[in-house]
């Protein structure tokens, strides 16, 4: 995992302008895809090829190995360009998610953002067909004004998705406003945006965020409420001995 996750780090840096074609971080990289080589090997010795290869992770790791060889040639041959397969490699760093099985109340975890995806479901969707229709309607009115952000369908979803997370509300319809030659236009415009940051931004996105946040708890409020009714419970059996006891009194 250690020799993954540094592996990683030393192909980050190789994206850097100041460190493209640096040899010595070619080199640290080629002796990691050796030693991964080189554990692939002893793995199938040790294990047996059928049993080695009868493991999920085991024929991923083989082969991202295997696409990672012609790296080893770049200073011995000329070789088309390799960096796709560097990339590639980077998908060793999916091992990494074992470590997510060290998460305190992982299973509870898991459980409650089933929940909350199931009860979004509805709310998302929602927001999805609101989106449909304002990029319609966006594109349609301002197509011609502003076709970079509402020339077509799709670049229009984008960006009435953009003003549902708040983001850049007032530039966008700003940009549009100066194209426009009526008075009138231009408060239309700007309160057709802000109809659509209320609407789709603070309402809608605020109650997806609600819904999921609520099914996400809930299991903390069931254990609440398990211990509420346990001690109304106890309450009530020390009520019941107190009046007994008085009627023995008596």
């Amino acid at each position: 995992m250690i020799a993954i996750a540094l592996n990683a780090a030393i192909i980050f840096m190789m994206y850097f302008p100041d460190f493209r074609n640096n040899f010595t971080l070619e080199v640290i990289d080629q002796f990691f895809i050796g030693l991964f080589v080189l554990e692939a090997i002893i793995k199938i010795r040790a294990m047996g090829r059928e049993k080695y290869f009868s493991i999920g992770w085991n024929k991923f790791d083989f082969i991202i190995v295997v696409l990672s060889l012609p790296t080893l040639l770049t200073h011995l041959v000329t070789i088309p360009d390799t960096s796709l397969f560097l990339i590639l490699r980077l998908f060793r760093l999916t091992r990494l998610v074992r470590f997510v099985r060290f998460i305190p109340n992982l299973t509870q975890i898991l459980s409650g953002l089933g929940r909350a995806l199931k009860a979004s479901v509805f709310v998302l969707m929602t927001l999805l067909f609101l989106n449909f229709l304002l990029a319609i309607v966006t594109c349609h009115f301002f197509a011609e004004v502003a076709p970079e952000k509402f020339g077509d369908p799709i670049i229009s979803a984008y960006h009435i998705f953009q003003l549902f997370t708040i983001e850049g509300w007032n530039e966008i319809p700003e940009e549009i406003v100066p194209a426009l030659n009526h008075r009138w236009l231009v408060w239309a415009t700007r309160f057709y945006f802000g109809v659509i940051v209320l609407i789709g931004g603070i309402f809608g996105m605020s109650l997806a965020n609600a819904v999921f946040v609520d099914e996400m708890t809930i299991d903390n409020n069931a254990v609440l409420e398990t211990k509420i009714d346990s001690l109304q419970n106890q309450i009530s059996e020390l009520k019941s001995l107190i009046q007994e006891q008085q009627q023995n009194n008596s």
